[in-house]
């Protein structure tokens, strides 16, 4: 089983809107190279952070009404939420050092 599972349009609100620690939901397409290789690094830290940061993954092509609904134009998109809202993004991928520099407040 994937660390960072899939949502959709139809889980998004009870997986993300409502969960009780801050989730990254990573807005990804199968043709991106660059989501593809930021998939590996956000599965360690899912593994690594468990309990205390969740990370699922959104494919826009098949979500785009969540995408729009974040105003998501540039892929891989990173978006922090906490208590159901948008906290920051992060767009590109980058490594796991600097990724996780990056999200160290989310990820006590």
């Amino acid at each position: 089983m994937s660390s960072a599972p899939a949502v959709t349009e139809e889980s998004f609100d009870a997986e993300v809107l409502q969960s009780p620690i801050p989730v990254l939901v990573d807005f990804w397409a199968e043709w991106c190279a660059p989501c593809r290789a930021l998939s590996p690094i956000l599965e360690r830290i899912a593994e690594e952070r468990d309990g205390k940061l969740k990370i699922v993954k959104l494919n826009i092509d098949e979500n785009p009404f969540l995408a729009e609904r974040y105003q998501i134009s540039s892929i891989p998109a990173l978006t922090v939420f906490v208590d159901g809202e948008p906290a920051t993004t992060i767009i590109g991928a980058r490594p796991k050092p600097i990724l996780e520099a990056e999200l160290a407040e989310y990820l006590r």
